[in-house]
């Protein structure tokens, strides 16, 4: 372990590079941190990880980002394989052992070894395989050349065949085995990729491979960048989402607002105090729930972006009056049939692209988008409506009709724009954002966070 003044610096740097990754980390959570590292024993890596992860970790989302931070600035020592087994048998030499010794080893591990004995077996497999010469007098580390030396995907039947009788087989202790050894190589293989992180950050430096390694925690993931597989996590993630934000806003609404005096029942109170209104009632407030009419653009460029607000904003639909969607590219159409309560998520989406006329010639032009909203929808739009327009103001240099923008804002309760591009972008290139914010207030909302906070506030 570092010494005093190398472990305040690790302390600072480390902070630095959760919040590089998403992770907010305030001041007073630095400090309660660095208090914490005085009540503990430092010597004791799991127990400095749990200081940490007690401190600075507010979200089950945030853990796996944490422990590839921790385990980069605080990596663990290379100690090498164990001197003997617990029958007595020696390791084989990590250096000098053939292929077949170090799989059958690594069985063992698989099917009885302790964490600390399989991170030990990673560290020296990685040692050993990991390595890769690039030129001269470089090197590069790899897990994928450890798990191709090794193969231990394919160790599974050898084990069955070792552990199990024959009566055993296809019955509950061959899937509890089953269960344990494909534990212990998802162990494995985690390993080997922490300690190929560790050796590449010795190489290149901490700050360099942490840039590239850790992903942002998925609330905090830039919409205009999400990957497939990322659209397809907050999919899974709308529902809970919404049922967590409508249960936080009808809280809000229950102790926000209180109802007109009740002047009756004060005065029938006030009776039993010789006239003096010691107690006030009031009435039950009134329920209010707003009209929503969302403007999307569903062009490519934003497509991420205006599917996932669409999907939380019809699981949020209980929050709201009514609710009415329109989708457009250069041509606009109401998409609020395609998102009935108990419809398929992926369906609705295919339905929306296949089905909705909202492209003429496929360049995004919200002037022509607004002006046909406004002759074939314009009575959507009324004293109780909140109007949302989501997309990034991009009109591919055509008129903007800000004159018909205008008259639609003056007609609602309220309007709000939600840009998914950064703030830095705006108004660079064909982007219109400028224009647009003038006539309705635009917001910056580039992730689920961002998208969570607005809601908070519209409803």
């Amino acid at each position: 372990m570092p010494d005093r003044e190398s472990l305040v610096d690790r302390h600072v740097g480390f902070v630095h590079a959760l919040r590089e990754a998403g992770v907010p980390v305030s001041v007073a959570e630095g400090l309660d941190a660095a208090n914490a590292l005085r009540a503990i024993e430092l010597g004791d890596r799991e127990s400095l990880r749990a200081a940490y992860a007690a401190t600075l970790v507010k979200k089950p989302a945030y853990r796996p980002g944490f422990d590839v931070l921790f385990d980069l600035w605080f990596p663990a020592s290379t100690t090498g394989l164990r001197a003997a087994r617990a029958g007595g048998a020696a390791d084989p030499d990590p250096d000098t052992a053939t292929v077949p010794e170090l799989r059958e080893h690594l069985a063992g591990l698989l099917t009885g070894g302790a964490d600390p004995e399989l991170r030990a077996f990673a560290q020296a497999m990685v040692g050993r395989f990991g390595r890769q010469e690039s030129g001269p007098g470089r090197q590069n580390w790899f897990s994928y050349s450890v798990m191709r030396a090794l193969s231990p995907e394919t160790l599974m039947a050898g084990i069955l065949r070792a552990e199990l009788q024959d009566g055993e087989r296809g019955g509950l202790a061959e899937k509890t085995l089953r269960q344990r050894v494909g534990a212990g190589l998802l162990r494995f293989e985690e390993a080997v990729a922490t300690d190929v992180r560790r050796r590449i950050a010795e190489d290149s430096g901490i700050e360099r491979i942490a840039r590239s390694t850790v992903r942002p925690p998925l609330d905090q993931i830039d919409f205009l960048r999400i990957t497939r597989a990322d659209l397809a996590r907050l999919r899974r993630e709308v529902h809970p989402l919404a049922r967590s934000l409508a249960a936080r806003l009808t809280i809000k609404r229950r102790k926000g607002r209180r109802g007109r005096l009740d002047f009756r029942r004060t005065m029938r109170a006030s009776l039993q105090s010789g006239g003096v209104p010691l107690a006030i009632h009031v009435k039950p407030p009134r329920p209010h729930r707003p009209e929503l009419v969302i403007l999307c653009d569903t062009s490519d460029s934003v497509s991420s972006f205006a599917h996932f607000t669409l999907l939380l904003t019809y699981a949020l639909r209980e929050q709201f009056a009514k609710v009415r969607a329109f989708g457009f590219v250069d041509t606009v159409d109401e998409i609020t049939r395609f998102f009935a309560p108990g419809a398929d998520v992926v369906q609705a989406m295919a339905k929306l692209a296949d089905e909705a006329d909202m492209v003429r010639f496929g360049r995004t032009n919200y002037g022509h988008a607004l002006e046909r909203f406004a002759e074939r929808y314009g009575d959507a739009i009324g004293p109780k409506t909140s109007l949302l327009i989501l997309g990034d103001a991009r009109s591919n240099y055509q008129p903007p009709a800000l004159d018909v923008l205008t008259s639609l804002v003056s007609r609602s309760r309220h309007a709000y724009w939600l840009n998914p591009e950064p703030r830095r972008q705006w108004d660079t290139g064909d982007s219109l954002a400028s224009d647009y914010g003038h006539v309705v207030p635009m917001h910056e909302c580039r992730n689920v966070a961002q998208l969570t906070a607005f809601v908070e506030t519209l409803a």
